[in-house]
């Protein structure tokens, strides 16, 4: 029998035996929770919460999604585990619905159990391919927590591995970000000088394996590229005979109002990683997919990667399913609509709040900047008062948001607003509602 624990006693283990991920340990109160079903989720005492973020950007169809459930029971019933080495049929049923829904010429596929060691495969992979070992990321950017992914992290994330931890040949460009350039450009004056830049880096660099990009930089702000960049960025690597890495482990599965992110711009990657929405966030998966011009290389090269958990069964079904259920909902109508929705009350909202520097997202995947001045662009706080433990406003408007019952993910000086997508537009307005309501914290700070 299971004993039976006191909420104080699971929060006191929790908090005491287990570590909180990217904070300091003092004074973290983990919330007990205890359900969650469609666009909310339900704490110790009964009081329910709206997940205006979905989580962390993963629950895309709401929580305890039946369909989703169900795949998961019946595959632990026929086939919880084998080898990577043999074939199965979720495999080979996975497998057909990427082929539809990739972008086109995406046709080998690794999987894993996350988007870091997602992005861990494709790092390998380029280095293998192309023979070269550089990679470049980009500053404002995240792409997993392992040695290689945190090295092309370019958030304040990566910082407590270096320099020992950091994995040689990973060089940083500038994120594109038209609401504040870290150039000092302007579009579309610019001619989108970010991107330009790049190739620059790659000429100079030489040796350059593979350019990692978030098509739309996630925690670290939604930031959307203008429509040229994707394009001039496909023909700088094809150019160059550098590979071009697509991370959509947040951006793919509908959250932008297509497949896949990359499709707003007609753009395939040559290798595209992924997880987080690809089961719900129900079971731990995550994709590597590469072209076939890259897959046969490996036909008489040895393939140097792989792992117990790779092509996992119980990984796998809950993907067909969600797939499945993407489709039937029809999601990318919905993040797109609803997008469009949800994208006019927080512009409404900037007109109100000083505290507003901008707002911006694609599909149901937003942002809103805080700042102390709108002129001056100047975000309250910074990556260094993150890293060093400093109560961030965004926190503070954030708290008063949970003690209100809706719940959203705040970093550095933003929100990052990307709910579940079943939501309806009277969820919209309470979550908008909340933020407004709380941004009176952060109005008070911008006027002191």
């Amino acid at each position: 029998m299971i004993e039976q624990l006191t909420s104080t006693e699971v929060t006191e283990l929790t908090r005491k035996y287990t570590y909180g991920t990217w904070r300091r340990q003092q004074g973290w109160n983990p919330l007990h929770l205890v359900d969650a079903e469609g666009c909310y989720f339900v704490d110790v005492t009964g009081k329910r919460y709206l997940d205006f973020s979905a989580q962390l950007m993963c629950v895309t169809l709401g929580h305890k999604n039946p369909a989703v459930i169900a795949a998961i029971v019946e595959q632990a019933r026929k086939l919880p585990y084998v080898a990577p080495g043999y074939a199965t049929d979720v495999r080979a049923e996975l497998t057909k619905l990427l082929l539809e829904v990739l972008p086109k010429g995406l046709e080998k596929f690794f999987f894993t159990t996350s988007g870091t060691e997602a992005n861990e495969a494709a790092f390998k992979i380029a280095r293998m391919v192309t023979g070269k070992t550089k990679i470049i990321s980009r500053y404002r950017s995240y792409h997993g927590s392992t040695m290689g992914s945190i090295a092309a992290t370019g958030d304040a994330r990566r910082w407590a591995m270096e320099p020992a931890g950091k994995i040689p040949g990973v060089i940083f460009a500038p994120e594109v970000n038209c609401y504040k350039c870290p150039i000092l450009h302007t579009y579309p004056s610019c001619d989108i000088a970010c991107v330009q830049y790049l190739e620059h880096m790659i000429v100079n660099e030489s040796d350059v394996a593979a350019v990692i990009v978030e098509p739309v930089v996630g925690t670290n702000g939604v930031l959307v590229p203008p429509k040229e960049y994707m394009p001039r960025l496909r023909k700088i690597c094809d150019a160059h005979q550098v590979l071009l890495i697509a991370d959509e482990v947040m951006t793919g599965w509908c959250r932008t109002g297509k497949w896949f992110a990359m499709d707003h711009w007609g753009v395939a990657p040559d290798i595209l990683t992924t997880a987080k929405g690809i089961t719900n966030a129900a079971i731990p998966l995550g994709l590597c997919a590469t072209t076939g011009k890259i897959a046969s290389y490996f036909d008489d090269h040895f393939f140097a990667h792989g792992h117990t958990y790779e092509a996992h069964p119980l990984t796998l079904a809950p993907a067909v399913a969600s797939i499945n259920e993407m489709k039937r909902l029809k999601l990318n109508e919905r993040a797109v609509e609803l997008g469009a929705y949800l994208g006019q009350k927080l512009n409404e909202l900037k007109s109100r709040h000083v505290s507003i520097g901008d707002v911006r997202g694609i599909g149901l995947f937003w942002a809103v900047d805080l700042v102390k001045n709108q002129k001056t662009k100047t975000p309250f706080n910074t990556m260094s008062e993150k890293v060093a433990g400093k109560p961030l406003v965004v926190d503070k408007v954030a708290a008063q948001m949970m003690g209100n019952g809706v719940f959203i993910v705040a970093w550095m000086s933003h929100f990052v607003i990307a709910p579940p997508l079943i939501i309806t537009r009277e969820e919209i307005d309470k979550g908008v509602a909340a933020l407004d309501e709380a941004l009176k914290i952060a109005d008070d700070e911008a006027e002191k």
